[in-house]
């Protein structure tokens, strides 16, 4: 794991974690980069200051303790209230909207993946969307 922080084009700074660096880039080129604070995918890494220290420095190994800012929560709260209120559909979410604003299928709440071009299109059809500041988890409710 690797921590990066990243700004938007709106100079908005945060941090995040991700897999590897590589990970980072993948998801970067997929579009599922988004700004914590104004949801932006213009989505970069910031200049950081690495962690360094030496042996004779380094404490002891510690349990981490995160403390999580007002932000945070409630984001954690906003991803708690999105995974217990809607409907995950992954991959068909372009699909499953659509389907739902042309009055195919009922309306429910719902979350997935959309890329760039699919969420543009939805917008520019009028079909109600928003990105949410966070990745999906990766199953089914």
């Amino acid at each position: 794991m690797i921590q990066f922080s990243l700004k938007c084009d709106e100079e908005h700074v945060f941090d995040s974690w991700f897999q590897s660096a590589s990970a980072f880039d993948a998801l970067k080129a997929a579009g599922h980069l988004f700004c914590t604070v104004c949801g932006s995918n213009d989505v970069s890494k910031a200049i950081m200051a690495p962690r360094v220290s030496t042996q004779a420095e380094a404490a002891p190994e510690k349990p981490l303790q995160t403390a999580q800012s007002d932000q945070e929560k409630a984001l954690t709260k906003m991803r708690r209230e999105v995974e217990k209120n809607a409907d995950y559909v992954g991959p068909r979410f372009a699909e499953e909207a659509r389907s739902m604003y042309l009055g195919t299928t009922p309306e429910r709440a719902i979350y997935g993946e959309a890329n760039g071009a699919e969420a543009k299109a939805l917008i520019d059809d009028g079909v109600p969307v928003m990105p949410l500041p966070f990745l999906p988890n990766r199953k089914a409710n």
